[in-house]
């Protein structure tokens, strides 16, 4: 399967998809741009192809896309989650899945599920929705989960101030080989501080990469 094999319909829905999460809530579509792009830049400097870096790229734009189906008074609740409302965020990795289960026949697509699926994970075995570990784990989820983390950590919210990046990958470091994979966060704390230079082009490359697709 190339890029270029995919349909233009499947850009249509992917479009749609995107364009549901910016209406539900604008941070988590951005967030997931931002996540996407710095899936695609860990990929990369991982080694991966660039087919190989597509599919962690798109995964990780797709990786919030279930956060649509939580209900707001969860998804927007500025105070802690109960258990019982925590285990309703919890879902949302499997129905962004299920969002991409139509497309799942179309080779590229079909890929993307399992970054999607198991970005939750935890080397450790104490992530969600599977308990999965080591490298019983995804690539693309294990990728996806450290940039989903360090973004959540360093992004400024209504409720509260971003972290300095400098805090965010000593938090990394310190969570290494239980929470992420250790030597993925070798490559991430190695290669971060040098993509500053392609981060806009390569975000807004991602921004409008589908769109454009489906124009």
């Amino acid at each position: 399967m190339a890029w270029d094999d995919i349909p233009d319909w499947a850009f249509d829905v992917s479009k749609e998809i995107m364009q549901a999460v910016n209406v539900k809530d604008p941070e988590t579509f951005f967030h997931c741009i931002r996540v996407s792009r710095d899936a695609r830049l860990l990929s990369e400097a991982a080694g991966l192809n660039e087919y190989e870096s597509r599919v962690v790229e798109f995964a990780g734009l797709f990786h919030d896309a279930g956060k649509i189906a939580v209900p707001d008074e969860i998804l927007f609740k500025p105070a802690k989650l109960t258990d019982a409302e925590f285990k309703v965020m919890q879902s949302h990795p499997v129905k962004s899945a299920q969002l991409l289960e139509p497309l799942k026949q179309i080779g590229f697509f079909g890929a993307l599920l399992p970054g999607v699926l198991h970005h939750h994970e935890r080397v450790d075995g104490k992530g969600y929705p599977y308990g999965l570990e080591g490298d019983g784990i995804p690539l693309a989820a294990r990728i996806i989960l450290i940039v989903d983390t360090f973004d959540a950590m360093t992004a400024t919210r209504a409720y509260r101030k971003g972290l300095a990046p400098e805090i965010a990958f000593k938090e990394l470091q310190d969570f290494a080989g239980r929470q992420f994979d250790p030597h993925l966060v070798r490559i991430f704390l190695r290669a971060k501080p040098l993509w500053s230079d392609r981060e806009r082009d390569v975000a807004e490359e991602m921004r409008t990469t589908v769109f454009k697709q489906a124009a």
